[in-house]
C-alpha cells in the first residue's frame, strides 16, 4: 500500500511538472522600444591614465583624452601636453565600461598585520578601478585592438562614454556604444 501511495504521489509530481513547462507563443507585435535621451552638457577633457592596447605604445602613462569634433577624432595628450596618438571616430567599433575590484594598498596592509583574522578583514578593503575601453579597428594595417583609459570615478566613466558614443554617432547598447557593421 505504501509503494501504491508513493507511486502515485511520484506520478502526480511529475504530471504537475510538465504541466507547467509549455512553451510561449511569439509575439505577433515588437514591443515599442524608447529611445534614451542624449545626455547634454558633457565635459570635452577628461584626465586619465592609458594603460595600453595600441600599436607603438606600450608604456603606461598619464595625461588626458579630448574630443577634437572638427577633425572627428579622439585624442589623447600625455603629462607634457603633447600630442601622443589619436584616433578617428569611424574607426571606433565599441566603447565600454570595464570595473575591476581590488584590494587596495591598505587592505595589503591590514591583512600582513600577524593577528588571526587580519587577512580575512584585509581582504575586505577594496578599490574599485574603472576603465574605459574603446575597441578599434585600425585602416592603415587592417588591424584590430582595445585600449585602455583608467579613470577616477564611475560617474566620470559613464560621462566619457557617453560623450564618445555621441560625438562618434554610435547606437548606445546598455551601458556601452556600438557600430553597426553597415559603416
Amino acid at each position: 500500500m505504501k509503494k501504491a501511495l508513493l507511486f502515485l504521489c511520484l506520478i502526480f509530481m511529475l504530471s504537475t511538472i510538465t504541466a507547467f513547462t509549455q512553451v510561449r507563443p511569439v509575439e505577433k507585435e515588437p514591443k515599442v522600444r524608447v529611445k534614451a535621451p542624449e545626455i547634454k552638457n558633457l565635459p570635452d577633457i577628461y584626465k586619465v591614465k592609458y594603460k595600453g592596447g595600441l600599436f607603438g605604445f606600450n608604456k603606461k602613462m598619464h595625461g588626458t583624452i579630448r574630443f577634437d569634433d572638427i577633425n572627428e577624432r579622439l585624442m589623447f595628450f600625455g603629462k607634457d601636453g603633447k600630442e601622443k596618438f589619436s584616433i578617428p571616430y569611424r574607426a571606433i567599433l565599441v566603447v565600454y565600461p570595464s570595473q575591476y575590484k581590488i584590494q587596495s594598498g591598505s587592505g595589503k596592509v591590514v591583512g600582513a598585520v600577524p593577528v588571526p583574522g587580519s587577512g580575512l578583514l584585509g581582504s575586505l578593503v577594496k578599490k574599485r578601478k574603472n576603465y574605459l575601453v574603446v575597441k578599434f579597428k585600425d585602416p592603415e594595417v587592417d588591424a584590430q585592438g582595445n585600449i585602455n583609459f583608467l579613470l577616477d570615478t564611475g560617474k566620470m566613466l559613464q560621462s566619457a562614454i557617453h560623450s564618445l558614443g555621441q560625438r562618434a554617432e554610435m547606437k548606445r547598447r546598455g551601458d556601452s556604444y556600438i557600430r553597426s557593421k553597415g559603416f
